[in-house]
């Protein structure tokens, strides 16, 4: 059984910044492709950003060049870097790690983007 777990969202202003981090217990990101998906409050899940073994990276439309998402693999452990937030970044967000043939998720954190 994969367990992800989820950190760092939170309330931010329109123009701040946030990290949201995602850990394993094993080495499952050094081997496997994962990313971050979200699902806004009135909306389905979407892609955000994904992250090849290979370290090769894809990002949505709506977050190219404002969100980088990395990984460190001696702390199995992706991230998200969230900048130059919108109100319309206003989601719960989930990593996910494509295990062989399943898709394991993480619980999900909240980003709100609000004055």
């Amino acid at each position: 059984q994969v367990q992800l777990v989820e950190s760092g969202g939170g309330l931010v202003q329109p123009g701040g910044s946030l990290r949201l981090s995602c850990a394993t217990s094993g080495s499952i990101f050094s081997f496997y492709p994962g990313g971050w998906s979200r699902q806004p409050p009135r909306g389905q899940r979407e892609l955000v950003a994904d992250i090849t073994v290979g370290g090769r990276t894809n990002y949505a439309d709506a977050v190219k060049g404002r969100f980088t998402i990395s990984r460190d693999n001696a702390k199995n452990t992706v991230y998200l870097q969230m900048n130059s937030l919108k109100p319309d970044d206003t989601a719960i967000y989930y990593c996910y790690v494509l295990f062989g043939s399943r898709t394991y998720w993480g619980q999900g954190t909240q980003v709100t983007v609000s004055s």
